[in-house]
């Protein structure tokens, strides 16, 4: 993987490094128990794909190790309820919890050689329950299957680069992630850009009628385009540092959150592949992040940004990846919180 430096510009070079950093493709992946013949993939063999060469970041993540939280609040304008009975739609402001986030496995990657960008949030209802999301900015996914993914890091990490070609003659949906990867404008903040939750779930409403939704949040302010050089040139943690400044002087910040229903045909266990723009949507409500502090002892720390956590009126749906991606974050936790003397909390914030 690569973790500092200059990004390949071009050629092949290229699609390896845009595999390796793949890790922001919403996190790792694992068959989760039961569904699948044994002897496929597990947790352990999925962060041992994620894993770099250098070893694994102890204390932190496997995936998304690099990050900043947040608070604020989620203030639901009520239109929610048509979609699903879930508290969190019903008009009002919830409490909500996040963290900014690279898709990389180094804590301390320079940001411009890490291409995706992501955002764990937590919203909480006044009844205790919660509704947690992982959210990454690419409009679709790089690979259609949990396999495809574990088999991209594998072939990634090689150092023949007949590997990759390999694999994306079989793998052949990852080329639009490629094209996106390579052409897809760079934003200064995280502030600027749009957060998807590419995987489908389905939503039931106050009668029991089902929708099959993704959602996305989408930025009020307006993005600042710059070439990867000149991103370089802001130095290695520049969007940590500017995000904290833009709030601390400009205010809180704002998404939308929009949910996309889908029409019958659509795929939705294959978050490969976008749905047509012209679907229904309904604007459910707005993420105002007022608060920004430091991962290391900030509240976000101890989060597990599973997907799987739905309140009443959410479930997941024939997607693969939710129940997946669950059965890894659930053990990088366990090991990053058996490291916690590895990456220590400063003094002050200890209890």
């Amino acid at each position: 993987m690569n973790q500092s430096g200059n990004l390949p510009r071009s050629g092949l070079g290229s699609l390896v490094l845009i595999s390796a950093v793949l890790g922001g493709c919403a996190a790792a992946f694992a068959y989760t128990a039961g569904r699948f013949s044994p002897g496929r993939l597990t947790p352990i063999r999925m962060i041992a794909a994620l894993t770099p060469p250098s070893g694994a970041p102890l204390g932190h993540r496997r995936n998304h190790a690099k990050g900043i939280c947040f608070t604020g609040v989620f203030e639901a304008n009520g239109s929610g309820v048509e979609l699903s009975r879930a508290k969190v739609f019903e008009r009002g402001a919830y409490p909500a919890l996040g963290r900014f986030n690279l898709g990389t496995a180094d804590p301390n990657a320079v940001d411009a050689t890490v291409r995706v960008r992501g955002l764990g949030l937590q919203i909480a209802a006044a009844d205790g329950e919660e509704w947690r999301m992982a959210l990454i900015n690419p409009p679709f996914f790089a690979v259609s299957t949990p396999q495809a993914f574990h088999d991209l890091l594998i072939a990634s990490g090689k150092k023949d680069p007949e590997a990759i070609k390999t694999f994306i003659q079989a793998n052949p949906e990852f080329a639009a992630f490629a094209a996106w990867a390579k052409t897809a404008p760079w934003t200064t903040s995280y502030a600027e850009e749009p957060y998807r939750g590419l995987n489908s779930f389905i939503f039931t409403d106050a009668t029991g009628s089902d929708h099959t939704v993704r959602w996305s949040l989408l930025p009020t302010a307006q993005p600042v385009l710059v070439s990867q050089a000149e991103l370089e040139k802001r130095g290695p943690d520049f969007l940590e540092q500017e995000i904290a400044e833009r709030v601390r002087t400009a205010g809180p910040q704002r998404w939308t959150m929009v949910t996309t229903i889908a029409d019958p045909g659509d795929p939705t266990a294959d978050p490969s592949k976008a749905w047509p723009e012209n679907r229904r949507t309904v604007q459910v409500g707005t993420l105002i992040v007022q608060r920004i502090e430091p991962e290391r002892d900030g509240p976000c720390r101890d989060i597990n940004f599973d997907p799987t956590v739905l309140p009443q009126g959410m479930r997941v749906s024939d997607d693969p990846f939710p129940a997946a991606r669950s059965s890894v974050y659930r053990k990088s936790y366990d090991l990053r919180a058996a490291e916690a003397s590895d990456y220590p909390r400063t003094e002050a914030a200890k209890p």
